[in-house]
Formats: structure tokens, C-alpha cells, sequence
């Protein structure tokens, strides 16, 4: 059956109503007023449509437009989607080496369009995001808003923080704070490794909450030095120092039960992880939502009021040259 959308907006169609009675009242045709002889010579011969004619195509175009914004539909009834929901912590390495630039621009600026293009990819998650070196810092807890995600992150600016370090159980604390309720915890880390060697304590205590953790490495093994404004970071001999990815932090993701993905700059990186994600983790959560499947049919009177438009005003009268014959005074043509 048939319906309406928004069956208010039909109500426009009476001022259409009254403009048509209007515009027949108005005035008496020219015929009336003068003799035939005298109305032949003051209107325009032409091939056009009348004006009555045009006025009524006009009108029924307006009333078809009027017509497709109500939104006609046709009601196939209900259907029950259901909805899998998976959390995931993802947390941004903060310290200092994360400014250095063997990748570019810089480490960190890599990680966050990294995050970027997860967020194409992870569409039925609720995500939370962290900045920790050798604290933690809240940035957004775990939502479905990804624009506001989004900003946050692209606004995320640590030129401030002076803290030292790489503590990797920092952000495993705050995801079990953050999905406490949650039997499977998700934890995406964006970091160079850090500079320790030995991740046993953290693999434990990940093991020990459930926490599966993944690992996006950032950095080479050549290295990169790090750059302020202020400058490239020196020793206390004053030699420039070079940052390099630790490669121990693997096992912190393997032995967890996640993964660990050195840095790439395709932009598929970011959809294997995801599936990754997706595979190693059950959804936390499933809804059941109701959607009504309908039929648009606002496109028909839609495409028949441009045609009735275009028609009227495509038959315009054309006027056709008069040719007047000079006779002489007196004489034969």
C-alpha cells in the first residue's frame, strides 16, 4: 500500500489550487474587446500552445514537485538486522622518539593517519584512544562517534609533553580500567617499541586480564633523530641521538594472542589489521534492530513534472515575419 512520508507537505498544493483560479479570472480574452480585422493584426501569429495551456502544464508541475517531496513509498514491512559490537583501545606512543623522522613526516604524524584510515575499516566497533610515554593520558573513551574521533586526533598535539620513557604496561592499565565489564579486551598500540628488551611483566599482566594486544611498529632499524623546535634532541656529550625501533616489543603482541605489523605506507595495512582484529576477537556485544524496507516511488512524479516543465516552456510562440506590400499612390501593385 501507498503512503506518504512527510503527508504534510501535500497542504502546498492549495495555493496552487487558488493561483489557477486566479489566473482564469484575470482579466477578458482580447477577442472580446476588439474586432476580429483589428485582433489579427495586433497578436503575433505563432506555432506556441496557448497561454491557458501553459499556465495548466506549469501548475501540474509544480503540484508533481510538491508530490515527490511528500516522499511516496510503498511499505514492504519489517526486517531484524542484528548488530555485532567489538571494543578496541587504540593508544598513541607519546614519547619522545616518536618525533623522529626516519618515517615521514614524523613517527607520530604517521600514526595518526595510520588511525585514520582504521577507522574505514572498523565501522562496528566502539573505540578509545590514549596518549601514554611513561603515563597514560584519556583522550576520547570508547564510542561509535568517529568524527569526533577523528578531530580529537587530528588535533592531537604532544609538543608540550617533556616526559621521558616508554612504559608499555601504562596503556594495558587504562584498557582494563576502560572495558573492566568486558570479558575480551582489544588493545591497538601505534609505537617505535620503547627502548626495554624485556615485556615479560606486561605480557603477563595482559594474559591475566585479557587483554590481546596488537602492535603497529613504527620506525627503522637505521633509526632517525629527533626535532623540536627547539632543535635535534643531544646526549650529554652533545652528539645527536639516533632513535631506533626495538624490535623486542613483537612479543608483546604474539604471545598475547594479537599481532604485530611493522609499518607500511600502503593504505591496506590498516584493512588486514582490521580483519585481524575482527578475527581473533568476539564481538562483546549484539543488538537486534528493526528496519523498514520500503519502496521509493518519488523519482516518478518527479521525472514527470521536469518533463511537463521542459514541455511548456520548450512551446513558446514563435513569431512569424509580416510582410507588408507598399502600393503606390495611384497606381498598380
Amino acid at each position: 500500500m501507498m503512503e506518504f512520508l512527510y503527508p504534510y507537505v501535500l497542504i502546498s498544493i492549495l495555493p496552487l489550487i487558488l493561483l489557477w483560479r486566479l489566473t482564469q479570472k484575470r482579466g477578458t480574452d482580447l477577442r472580446e474587446r476588439f474586432a476580429p480585422e483589428l485582433y489579427r493584426k495586433m497578436v503575433v501569429r505563432g506555432g506556441g500552445m496557448s497561454r491557458r495551456t501553459r499556465r495548466a502544464l506549469l501548475i501540474a508541475a509544480m503540484a508533481l514537485g510538491i508530490v515527490a517531496l511528500a516522499r511516496p513509498v510503498i511499505e514492504k514491512g519489517e526486517i531484524r538486522v542484528k548488530e555485532s559490537t567489538v571494543d578496541l583501545v587504540v593508544a598513541f606512543d607519546i614519547s619522545r622518539s616518536m618525533f623522529a623522522d626516519d618515517v615521514f613526516p614524523n613517527r607520530f604524524e604517521l600514526a595518526k593517519r595510520k588511525f585514520f584510515d582504521l577507522l574505514d575499516h572498523m565501522k562496528e566497533a566502539r573505540i578509545g584512544v590514549i596518549g601514554f610515554s611513561s603515563r597514560a593520558f584519556l583522550i576520547a573513551p570508547p564510542t561509535r562517534d568517529y568524527a569526533s574521533l577523528e578531530y580529537l586526533v587530528k588535533h592531537m598535539s604532544f609538543d608540550y609533553v617533556t616526559l621521558k620513557g616508554t612504559d608499555m604496561m601504562a596503556p594495558l592499565e587504562v584498557t582494563e580500567n576502560l572495558l573492566a565489564k568486558k570479558k575480551r579486551k582489544a588493545l591497538l598500540i601505534f609505537t617505535d617499541g620503547g627502548d626495554r628488551k624485556d615485556f615479560s611483566k606486561e605480557i603477563a599482566f595482559a594474559k591475566k586480564n585479557g587483554i590481546t594486544v596488537f602492535v603497529y611498529a613504527i620506525g627503522t632499524r637505521k633509526g632517525g633523530v629527533m626535532k623540536f623546535d627547539s632543535g635535534v634532541v643531544r646526549d650529554d656529550k652533545g652528539e645527536i641521538v639516533v632513535t631506533r625501533l626495538n624490535p623486542a616489543v613483537e612479543k608483546l603482541a604474539t604471545e598475547t594472542g594479537g599481532v604485530y605489523m611493522p609499518y607500511s605506507l600502503s593504505s591496506s595495512d590498516m584493512a588486514r589489521l582490521a580483519e585481524a582484529i575482527h578475527g581473533r576477537l568476539e564481538p562483546t556485544e549484539t543488538k537486534e534492530r528493526v528496519v523498514e524496507e520500503r519502496e521509493e516511488l518519488f523519482y516518478y512524479p518527479l521525472m514527470l513534472a521536469i518533463f511537463l516543465f521542459m514541455f511548456a516552456n520548450a512551446s513558446l510562440p514563435r513569431a512569424w515575419p509580416v510582410r507588408v506590400s507598399i502600393r503606390p499612390k495611384g497606381g498598380k501593385r
